[in-house]
């Protein structure tokens, strides 16, 4: 084992112990079924027979690449590929021994039965010991006595919740690298079945509620969350639990490595606020997705920003043709364009500063790139500074979105996905109201795309910890010592994750239903409050103790809840659990004269037009809009109020 570890090429290492134990068992096989010393009669058939089927067994090797397998990873797949080789071994030596047996060469008939139960036990032998010797952690556990007992720090003890595949995966790392001090001391299920069954030769010692018993029976040091499905009601108890009982609590995510067996303890992190949330894992229709990426050009605009550069990480499975980065921070783009180098992606990317504003700068974009899908997610996005600045949300939002939208149209972009919010239903701000018409702007385009093309708009709530949003916000506030401020006891709002929202996206623009606005399921409404002490403790604090939280009111444009959907609209399932369609598509009547007019008020910086206008595209608008201004129609100023005729 120490040459296989110390060669330079292990796979010729491999196949040499191979060679070797496959001689030594055609010779144990003379020794079990003949005895010691060997009768002088078999003298010349013995180093015959061991030439003959030490070859035959190193051919069969070198057909299953039996030695590419790694022997410290060894399971049951590979072993079953010794046995077939051991199996064709045995047919093949005993029909030769039934044909060719003379007395002249006596061979008993039972020899290469043996040999092929000796080839599996010490061809697997040798494997599994090499996996037993890793996951004991021997060379880890060396490598820590050669350090010095005082030099390293004492092991902690950890107590697995979730005795499923990934609970078992990181026991199993965790007994293969003792250098990492951590030692698993079992597990806790709620399955039934599992009661009093041992996993990687550690327990099951009871349910999670028993979670506090545990830890003060087997002396835990810290709690291990490794359930990947798990809800976020689930991960609060535990992390509770674990708190109470005063030891920490760390958890194993939800990632597709999971399922793949490639959980490591590099993947064990801090319980993180999004891991409370009461949120179902996505189920993607991966085929699907890949379908319309698959060798095509995809633009993303505010590829920089947080939906937009997780659009670009998750679009990398699918491998588009090319990625084209669009955004007006280099800043931001800089930092996606770092990431990807530093992945040493394959894939050719492109990254352009530029304003979705500027309508000349996306055509010479469009014209040298040629994309097929677009995903627009460039967008102003802070409601109070957009209450501050009105024309900002109206020239970028609507317009950016326009000129990007057009351009699509024309360059026979073949999906286009507009990204919404939840400020957009029954719009108590401009931001929001901005949002809106930027829907309906794409399902007018859509109504003049060609068959088979789909302009989309996929409307979602809160994406947790995106920039500009409520949680850097929290965690700046505790860093501080506090106050957290929240703006009234009763506010909630619905929240994903960053790569939830990402992927729910790209779902979306699969299902190709040209015109829609879609709705994501946004789960149960979080209590902002309940968000802010749910941080606070995962800071180690006590709200109210260590940490404060002041209510400071409701600022301009902002709601006391959100809607998904206004009341008139409702949706229709799709055939994804998550994903919804707004029914009320409809457009208001003279749509264009008044995206004109709203184009003419933002640039004059006329912001009583800008709002009277948004009234007028949007009647149940929420926010108020003064009763008397000026509309530009045409060159002539004219005096316009609330009622009819004023536009």
């Amino acid at each position: 084992m120490n040459f296989l570890q110390r060669t330079n090429n292990p796979l010729i290492a491999k196949l040499l112990i191979d060679a070797v134990l496959a001689v030594f068992g055609s010779w144990a096989a003379f020794a079990l079924r003949l005895g010691l010393p060997l009768p002088f009669i078999f003298a010349e058939t013995l180093p015959v027979y061991v030439f003959i089927a030490g070859g035959l067994k190193i051919l069969l090797n070198l057909h299953y690449a039996l030695f590419r397998q790694s022997w410290r990873n060894i399971g049951l797949r590979d072993l079953t590929g010794i046995a077939r080789s051991a199996v064709l071994f045995t047919a093949a030596a005993s029909a030769a021994s039934f044909f060719l047996g003379t007395p002249a060469f006596p061979l008993p008939r039972s020899i290469p039965l043996i040999d092929g139960l000796l080839l599996v036990l010490l061809w697997g032998g040798a494997r599994v010991s090499m996996r037993l010797l890793h996951e004991g952690g021997v060379r880890a556990a060396f490598s820590r006595l050669r350090a010095g007992k005082d030099a390293l720090p004492p092991a902690k003890r950890v107590l697995i919740v979730g005795a499923g595949d990934a609970g078992v995966l990181i026991a199993r790392e965790m007994l293969r690298h003792a250098d990492a001090a951590l030692e698993p001391v079992g597990f806790l299920d709620d399955d039934p079945s599992k009661r009093g069954v041992t996993f990687v030769g550690l327990p099951v010692l009871g349910v999670l509620r028993d979670l506090p018993a545990a830890v003060r029976a087997h002396a835990v040091d810290e709690a291990l969350i490794a359930i990947p499905s798990a809800r976020g009601e689930t991960v609060r108890s535990v992390f509770d639990m674990a708190r109470r009982a005063g030891v920490g609590a760390r958890i194993v995510p939800a990632m597709l490595e999971v399922l793949s067996g490639k959980v490591s303890i590099s993947h064990i992190r801090e319980v993180r606020v999004e891991d409370l949330l009461n949120r179902d894992p996505v189920r993607l229709e991966l085929a699907e997705i890949a379908d319309y990426i698959r060798g095509r050009t995809v633009l993303i605009t505010g590829a920089g920003g947080s939906i937009g550069s997780e659009i670009v990480r998750q679009m990398l499975p699918f491998e588009p043709a090319r990625l084209v980065l669009l955004g007006r921070g280099e800043n931001s783009l800089f930092q996606i364009e770092q990431e990807l180098c530093a992945k040493k992606i394959t894939l050719p990317f492109t990254t352009v500063v530029a304003d979705v504003r500027n309508r000349e700068r996306l055509t010479r974009v469009f014209e040298r790139f040629r994309p097929q899908v677009v995903f627009h997610a460039a967008a102003h996005k802070h409601v109070p500074l957009m209450e501050e600045n009105p024309e900002e949300a109206i020239l970028n939002n609507v317009f950016g979105t326009a000129n990007l939208a057009e351009l699509a149209l024309e360059h026979a972009v073949e999906v286009f996905v507009n990204i919404s919010t939840d400020k957009a239903v029954n719009p108590t701000s401009i931001m929001g109201a901005s949002k809106r018409v930027a829907e309906m702007i794409i399902r007018s385009i859509a109504a003049r795309a060609s068959e088979g093309r789909a302009f989309v708009s996929v409307r979602f709530g809160n994406v947790l910890g995106s920039r500009g949003s409520v949680i850097p916000t929290f965690k700046e506030q505790i860093r501080r010592g506090g106050p957290v401020t929240v703006t009234d006891p009763g506010m909630t709002r619905y929240f994903m994750t960053i790569p939830e929202a990402a992927q729910l996206v790209l779902q979306a623009g699969g299902m190709k239903h040209n015109g829609a606005v879609f709705v994501l399921d946004m789960g149960e409404p979080v209590k902002i409050t309940d968000l802010a002490e749910d941080l606070i403790r995962l800071s180690g604090l006590e709200p109210g103790k260590d940490v404060e939280i002041v209510f400071s009111g409701i600022r301009p444009g902002e709601k006391l809840f959100e809607e998904l959907l206004t009341a008139e609209e409702g949706t229709d399932a799709s055939r994804f659990k998550k994903i919804f369609f707004a029914r009320n598509n409809d457009l208001p009547g003279h749509f264009g004269e008044l995206l004109d007019s709203l184009r003419g008020a933002a640039l004059d910086e006329r912001r009583g037009d800008i709002r009277i206008l948004l009234k007028r595209i949007i009647p149940h608008a929420l926010f108020d809009a003064p009763e008397q201004s000026c509309v530009l129609r045409g060159e002539e100023a004219v005096p316009s109020a609330e009622g009819e005729g004023a536009l």
